[in-house]
């Protein structure tokens, strides 16, 4: 990859990630646990790894202690090497005191940090995303085209695509046209040319997965010219397309999801428990890279397992385990029942010692009798014994010290307390 094209990636951290609120409480987006032992920041930096693209930018500006400390922790390239993975969290300057108003000026500010690189490409990720894409594959698409910008495109139906950027594309894979969410009145307008079987499912809708390639003087120069687009979708590539910019679309017709709010966040975890799920991590090529923790493989005293992802270094007496991911360090009582529902486990152990001190408190983990389902439980929870907690898709949103109801799931708080005998959600019968 580093002998054919000169690139360097911005990964996009997002904003105040309130859409993934309480998930978001006390660490950014992208640091967010996902699959019982990753974070979402691993996806987009895999993908890199993966594709030969080794110089990457994490912006981020919002609770970035986590994520800082997980990329320490994580991403070391050896000496003799180029590569790295470096935060760049958003800064005062003599430029800017404002701090990332959106993707584009996000990237607008951080443009200084580059200059001491030689790069001729500009990889532009979003964080919190969860797919896999050969890079290589889009970067030789973008030179072929001669394009000063490629979005990678992914074809919707009508269904979805108001949620999203839609591109009017030749048939040479050039955009004429884009527009933010179109109403379903006007989606007749807004077709591209698509291969035969994604026609016939009525996916004939171009929509920007939010990943671009930027020629490097083609984004200094749009940066230039458009001071006040804060945003790509709405600033940027409007720009481009109007400025007689070479906007080109690279088409991908593969697995790929938005982590924008708890509902999605908690299918895609769900989904990673399928038969043959989507989204790959049991992939010899395609390798979802995370920290490597010295843990020992996790141990089961008559628990029945199905359709379950279990991360290492748990200790599990539960009754059953269904359709649920459970994260690092779990510790799980006798006589529990766990149904559609997200675990992300600990980030320590608490001693036997500690445990039997302090005997009539709660310890880490999920007690004995409880039933948990259609739930998220972050990590350091402290479930007592004889806990019900049970989310419904009748159930109101609501928010609590330490749990949150969206969309019929209850999201347990990070370090949260759960008293013995209490009923949340909806009582099981």
């Amino acid at each position: 990859m580093a002998a054919m094209i000169k690139m360097v990636c911005l990964i996009l951290g997002g904003g105040q990630g309130s859409r993934l609120y309480p998930l978001t409480l006390s660490r950014s987006k992208p640091a967010v646990p996902i699959g019982g032992k990753y974070r979402l920041i691993d996806i987009p930096i895999s993908n890199c790894i993966n594709s030969g693209v080794k110089r990457m930018f994490v912006l981020t500006q919002f609770n970035s202690a986590s994520l800082n400390r997980h990329i320490k922790n994580t991403y070391s390239f050896d000496n003799f090497g180029s590569g790295f993975v470096d935060i760049l969290a958003a800064e005062q300057t003599p430029n800017s005191d404002k701090w990332f108003q959106g993707t584009a000026d996000a990237v607008r500010q951080s443009m200084h940090h580059l200059a001491p690189h030689d790069f001729d490409y500009v990889l532009v990720l979003s964080g919190d995303q969860l797919y896999q894409m050969d890079f290589k594959l889009m970067a030789d698409f973008h030179i072929d085209q001669k394009a000063d910008l490629t979005i990678a495109t992914i074809p919707v139906d009508d269904r979805d695509a108001p949620e999203f950027g839609i591109m009017k594309v030749n048939k040479k894979s050039y955009i004429e046209s884009f527009i933010e969410k179109p109403a379903k009145e006007i989606l007749s307008q807004w077709t591209s040319p698509v291969p035969a079987a994604l026609k016939k499912k009525g996916k004939e809708y171009l929509a920007s997965m939010g990943i671009y390639i930027f020629k490097k003087e083609a984004l200094k120069k749009l940066f230039a010219d458009n001071p006040d687009a804060t945003d790509f979708g709405k600033g940027i590539i409007p720009a481009a397309i109007k400025g007689g910019y070479s906007v080109a679309s690279y088409q991908f017709d593969d697995y790929w999801t938005d982590i924008g709010n708890i509902r999605s966040f908690y299918e895609a975890n769900l989904e990673l428990c399928d038969n043959l799920p989507r989204f790959n991590l049991f992939d010899n090529q395609n390798r979802v890279y995370s920290r490597a923790r010295a843990l020992a493989p996790s141990k089961f005293f008559g628990t029945k397992l199905s359709q379950s992802i279990v991360a290492e270094g748990c200790i599990i007496h539960a009754k059953s385990i269904d359709k649920s991911v459970i994260g690092v360090r779990s510790r799980i009582g006798a006589k529990t029942v766990i149904k559609n529902s997200i675990l992300m486990g600990n980030d320590f152990y608490q001693t036997l010692e500690e445990i039997i001190l302090h005997k009539n408190d709660v310890a880490m983990g999920v007690g004995k009798g409880c039933h948990i389902e259609q739930a998220i439980l972050d990590k350091d929870c402290r479930i007592g014994d004889n806990v019900t907690i049970k989310g419904d898709a009748q159930l109101a949103n609501l928010e609590t010290e330490t749990y949150c109801i969206v969309e019929g799931i209850v999201v347990v708080k990070k370090g949260a307390l759960i008293p013995s005998g209490s009923v949340i959600g909806k009582v099981v019968k």
